[in-house]
């Protein structure tokens, strides 16, 4: 028997093993190609880059301003889906591109996208 289950607590392995069990279904991996490969397909680097500033803001600082911010993905997955207005720097504003999948609105490949970009 380990040390761990002869000294714990009671209740306390249980806790555990919740936290465990919610920390691995809420930590899906970034399938990091895909994301890529979405932002391409949308021409999503025309005005983004990874650390370069452009048009649009670089992702490492889209996602230093998000960063632990509990409405973080809600906020972007709404930004690249609804066409919300972008300002760009020379204060003009236009919508912006709303991200089209195959199949059309597939949820899980957005979530991938903007969980790519907050993961820099």
């Amino acid at each position: 028997m380990s040390i761990l289950v002869r000294y714990a607590r009671p209740g306390a392995l249980a806790l555990l093993a919740a936290g465990i069990l919610c920390l691995s279904s809420n930590a899906q991996a970034v399938d990091v190609d895909a994301a890529k490969a979405l932002a391409r397909q949308n021409n999503c680097f025309k005005c983004h880059a990874v650390e370069k500033e452009k048009d649009g803001p670089a992702y490492k600082k889209v996602a230093e301003k998000y960063k632990g911010k509990d409405n973080a993905q809600a906020r972007l997955v709404e930004h690249l889906t609804t066409g919300e207005k972008a300002k760009f720097p020379d204060g003009h504003e236009e919508e912006h591109k709303v991200i089209q999948t195959t199949p059309p609105k597939d949820m899980d490949q957005i979530k991938n996208l903007v969980d790519w970009i907050l993961s820099l």
